[in-house]
C-alpha cells in the first residue's frame, strides 16, 4: 500500500506535466503515449494493492488513450479537460488511500471515458445523481476494499511480474526521514561553528607565539648585557684589590665566577631551551593549521552535500499548483492557462513546504480576484482565456518567484475605501499607489463583498506576507489597472546557511541578511544631521536612519571615520540608508532559531554563533524602519525636545586604554564622545564637528597637548571650546604653562571619576548659561 501511494504520487505528478504539454500541442503523439504508460503502471499497482476503484478508472482512461493513439477515435476539444478531471480524481483517490480512508468507485467518470473511447459523448447528468451518498460510497468501498490487510499483498510471490517492478525502480535510491536529515544539517552547521572557533583560537595562539618570540629575543639581549656587566665587575674588583698571587691568570681564567654570574649563565641556557621549545611549538602550530585547513575543506564539502540533499526542484510543486488553478477556474467559470518559466530551479525543502500554501492562495487570488470573466475580457479586447504566470529564477543566494496575471489589476479605490472603513487610513490623506497596494497585507484585510469557499475571508495576503518575512524574504507588488498584477517573492535558497553583513553600533555587532542589502555607502556628518535628508544610490532615493536609534542604542558615531558608513536596505517599496559605526564585512553564517519570546520582538530574524562562541542577533531592519516611521508620525515634538541637544565631548590621548575608559565614563552620563589619538588627528576631526568640551593629554606624538591648546585658543572657531587637561605631569611648572595658554581645568592621572564628571558638567553647564 505505502509503495503504491508513493509511486502513484510521482506518476501523477509526471502525468500532470504531460497534460500541460498536450494542452500546448494537442496533436502531439508522445504525451499521449507517456500518459498511457503512466496509467498502465498506476492501474497495475492499484490492482496489486487491491484498490479496484483506482484500477477501474485507470483502465477506462487508458482505454481512451489507446483508442486515440491507434486513431480509432478523436480526443476532441473537450477531451483534454476530461482527462484533467480524470487525473484530478485519481489524485484525490490516491490521497485518500494514503490517509487510510475509503475510496468510492467513479462509475460515472469511467462511463464517460468508455463512451469517448467508442466515439460517443455521454449526456451530462444532474450533479446530485452524479455522485453517491457518503453512506453508499462507504458501503461500496467496504465491499471492494478491505482496509485492514492492505499492505500484505506485496510479497515475494509477486516477483514474477517483473515488468511493473522494473518501472517502479529505475534507479537505486535511499529514503531518509526528513527530521533526521534536518538534524544532520544542523550538526554540520555546529561543526562549521566549532571549526571557526578553532581557527580563531589557533590565530590567538599564533599571536601569543609571536609575542613569545619577541620576549625571548628581549630576554637573550638582557642576559647578554648581564653577562658583560658581571664580567666587567669581576675584572674591576681584581684590579682594585691588586691581587698578585698569580699574575699569569686573570679571575675569569681561574673560573672565579660570582654566584650572580653563575645564575646569569644558567638563565642563558634556559633562554636557549625556551627558543628551542618555541621552535617546536611553531612546527606543531603549522601542522595544526594544515590539518585545520584540510578539515575545513572536508567540512565544507560535507555541509554542501547535505544542503544539496535538502534541495528539491520547484517542478515537484507544479502539479499541485496546476490542480489549484484548474479547480479555481472550474468553480468560478473562468478560462485560465497556467504558464511556467524557469521551473527547474531548486529550493530548500523547508522553504518549498512553507511556501506551498501561500503560493496556492496567491494563485486562487489571481483567478478569483485578478482575472475577469470571459465576457468582460472579451469586452476589454482581451482573449477569453486568462493567463496566470509563475516565473522562477535565481539571483545570487536568493530564489525569485514571480506570480502574475493579465487581469484587471488591484482595485485601489476599493482598497482605500475598505482601509478607511477599518481606520487604517484617515479620509482625505494622500497616499501613493505603493502605499495603497501594501494595505492588502494588513491582517484580515479583504475587498471581497461576499465570502466564498475560494476567497473573501480576509485571511490571505497577510499570512502570505508574514510567511515570507519569517523565511527572511521580501514581497513586492506591481499592479497596473487593466493589465494585471505581479507579486515578486525573494526567498533565501536555503534556511540553514546564509550570507550576512556584519555591522557594529557602539559595543554591539549585528548580522544583517545580505538578501535585504542593496549596497553600502558613505555620507558626511553634516548631511546626516539634516532633517529629512535622503541618500541617492542606483537611481533611487534612500531615507536616512540611524541604526542606534532603531535598536535603542546610542546614536552612531563612526569613530575613526571621516564620513558615516551607510548600509542600504531594500524591502518591497521600502528604501532606507542606515548609518552604523562600522561595516565589518560579510561572511557565511549558520542561522539558529531563537525562542518564541525573542522571535516576537520586531526586527529579530534569528541568531548565529560566532567563532569565539558569542551570539550575534540577525536583524531584519525593514520592520524597525517602518515602526520608527509610525512613531515619528504619532509623536508631537515639544519645544523642550527640540531645544535639547546631547553635548559632544572630544577625548584626545595617545593611549587607547585612556580613550576607551574615559569615553565609557562619559557615555554612562549620556554624553556623546568622539576620540582622537593626538593633536593632528584632533584638528582633522574638528574640521567636521566642533566639540562642546575637550579632555586633553600633554605628551602625544606629532602634536602635543600644549601645541594643540595654543592653536585652538588662536582659532576663532575653536576658541570657545573649554579644555580640561588630564596628564601625569602634575608639577607646578606644567600646570602654570597650561593656565597661561588658556586651559580651564587641570587634572592629574589617574583621575577620580566623580572629580572628572564634576568638572565636565560644571564646564558644560557654564557654557550653556553663557
Amino acid at each position: 500500500m505505502d509503495i503504491f501511494v508513493e509511486e502513484s504520487g510521482d506518476l501523477l505528478d509526471h502525468s500532470d506535466g504531460l497534460l500541460a504539454q498536450l494542452r500546448e500541442a494537442p496533436g502531439e503523439r508522445e504525451p499521449l503515449i507517456g500518459l498511457q504508460r503512466d496509467l498502465h503502471t498506476i492501474k497495475g499497482g492499484a490492482r496489486m494493492a487491491g484498490i479496484m476503484a483506482i484500477g477501474e478508472l485507470g483502465h477506462a482512461m487508458e482505454s481512451l488513450l489507446e483508442a486515440v493513439v491507434e486513431q480509432r477515435c478523436e480526443l476532441g476539444s473537450d477531451g483534454i479537460p476530461l482527462l484533467e478531471r480524470g487525473f484530478d480524481r485519481l489524485h484525490v483517490m490516491v490521497t485518500r488511500v494514503g490517509a487510510r480512508r475509503a475510496v468510492a468507485a467513479s462509475e460515472r467518470l469511467s462511463a464517460e471515458f468508455d463512451a469517448r473511447a467508442r466515439g460517443e459523448i455521454l449526456a451530462p447528468q444532474a450533479p446530485e445523481t452524479e455522485t453517491r451518498t457518503v453512506a453508499a460510497a462507504a458501503a461500496a468501498a467496504a465491499d471492494v476494499v478491505p482496509l485492514a490487510p492492505l499492505s500484505a499483498p506485496i510479497g515475494e510471490d509477486v516477483a514474477g511480474e517483473g515488468e511493473d517492478i522494473a518501472v517502479r525502480a529505475p534507479q537505486e535510491q535511499v529514503r531518509i526521514r526528513a527530521d533526521l536529515l534536518d538534524r544532520l544539517v544542523n550538526y554540520a552547521g555546529e561543526v562549521a561553528i566549532y571549526r571557526a572557533r578553532l581557527e580563531q583560537q589557533l590565530g590567538a595562539f599564533r599571536s601569543a607565539m609571536a609575542e613569545m618570540e619577541q620576549t625571548n629575543t628581549r630576554l637573550r639581549d638582557q642576559l647578554r648585557r648581564l653577562d658583560i656587566e658581571t664580567e666587567a665587575q669581576i675584572i674591576a674588583r681584581f684590579q682594585r684589590e691588586g691581587d698578585s698571587g698569580d699574575a699569569t691568570f686573570d679571575p675569569l681564567e681561574l673560573d672565579r665566577f660570582s654566584t650572580l654570574q653563575q645564575l646569569s649563565r644558567a638563565l642563558a641556557e634556559s633562554a636557549t631551551d625556551m627558543t628551542s621549545l618555541q621552535g617546536t611549538l611553531d612546527d606543531l602550530t603549522r601542522q595544526y593549521e594544515t590539518l585545520l585547513l584540510q578539515q575545513s575543506r572536508v567540512s565544507s564539502d560535507l555541509q554542501e552535500g547535505l544542503m544539496r540533499t535538502r534541495m528539491v526542484p520547484f517542478d515537484a510543486l507544479l502539479p499541485r499548483l496546476r490542480r489549484v488553478v484548474r479547480q479555481a477556474a472550474a468553480e468560478t467559470g473562468r478560462q485560465v492557462q497556467l504558464r511556467l518559466d524557469g521551473a527547474q530551479g531548486e529550493l530548500d525543502r523547508n522553504v518549498l513546504e512553507r511556501m506551498t500554501a501561500p503560493l496556492e492562495h496567491m494563485l486562487r487570488n489571481a483567478v478569483v480576484h485578478g482575472l475577469e470573466t470571459p465576457e468582460r475580457r472579451r469586452k476589454a479586447g482581451k482573449p477569453e482565456e486568462g493567463t496566470v504566470r509563475i516565473a522562477v529564477r535565481r539571483e545570487g543566494s536568493e530564489v525569485v518567484l514571480e506570480v502574475g496575471d493579465d487581469g484587471r489589476g488591484l482595485d485601489r479605490e476599493a482598497i482605500r475605501r475598505r482601509a478607511e472603513e477599518r481606520g487604517l487610513v484617515r479620509a482625505g490623506v494622500a497616499l501613493s499607489d505603493g502605499d495603497l497596494d501594501v494595505m492588502i497585507f494588513e491582517p484580515g484585510f479583504s475587498t471581497a463583498d461576499e465570502v466564498s469557499r475560494l476567497a473573501g475571508r480576509g485571511v490571505g495576503m497577510d499570512v502570505v506576507a508574514s510567511e515570507v518575512r519569517q523565511l527572511g524574504g521580501t514581497l513586492d507588488i506591481h499592479s497596473r489597472p487593466g493589465q494585471g498584477t505581479t507579486f515578486t517573492l525573494r526567498l533565501p535558497q536555503t534556511l540553514a546557511v546564509t550570507q550576512a553583513v556584519f555591522v557594529r553600533i557602539g559595543e554591539t555587532s549585528f548580522a544583517v541578511p545580505i538578501a535585504s542589502v542593496r549596497g553600502v555607502g558613505r555620507i558626511t556628518r553634516d548631511h546626516m544631521a539634516e532633517g529629512g535628508a535622503v541618500y541617492s544610490y542606483g537611481g533611487e532615493e534612500y531615507a536616512l536612519h540611524d541604526l542606534g536609534k532603531l535598536v535603542g542604542h546610542a546614536a552612531a558615531r563612526a569613530e575613526g571615520h571621516l564620513q558615516m558608513p551607510l548600509l542600504l536596505i531594500g524591502a518591497g517599496e521600502l528604501r532606507a540608508a542606515v548609518a552604523v559605526d562600522q561595516i565589518i564585512g560579510n561572511r557565511e553564517i549558520v542561522v539558529k532559531p531563537v525562542g518564541p519570546q525573542v522571535a516576537s520582538v520586531p526586527g529579530i530574524f534569528g541568531a548565529t554563533i560566532m567563532g569565539d562562541g558569542s551570539v550575534r542577533v540577525i536583524l531584519d531592519i525593514a520592520p524597525l524602519v517602518r515602526r520608527q516611521a509610525v512613531q515619528q508620525r504619532e509623536e508631537v515634538p515639544s519645544e523642550a525636545s527640540e531645544r535639547r541637544q546631547v553635548p559632544l565631548v572630544m577625548v584626545v590621548d595617545d593611549s587607547v586604554t585612556m580613550r576607551k575608559v574615559t569615553g565609557r565614563v562619559l557615555e554612562r552620563h549620556n554624553l556623546e564622545v568622539v576620540t582622537a589619538r593626538d593633536g593632528v588627528d584632533a584638528l582633522e576631526r574638528m574640521d567636521e564637528r566642533v566639540p562642546d568640551l575637550m579632555l586633553l593629554d600633554i605628551e602625544m606624538p606629532r602634536m602635543d597637548g600644549y601645541e594643540l591648546a595654543t592653536q585652538m585658543k588662536a582659532d576663532a572657531r575653536l576658541r570657545r571650546v573649554p579644555i580640561v587637561m588630564i596628564t601625569s605631569r602634575t608639577g607646578e611648572k606644567h600646570r602654570q604653562r597650561a593656565f597661561e595658554i588658556g586651559v580651564e581645568r587641570y587634572l592629574g592621572k589617574p583621575y577620580q571619576e566623580n572629580e572628572l564628571m564634576r568638572n565636565v558638567l560644571d564646564l558644560l553647564g557654564g557654557r550653556d548659561d553663557g
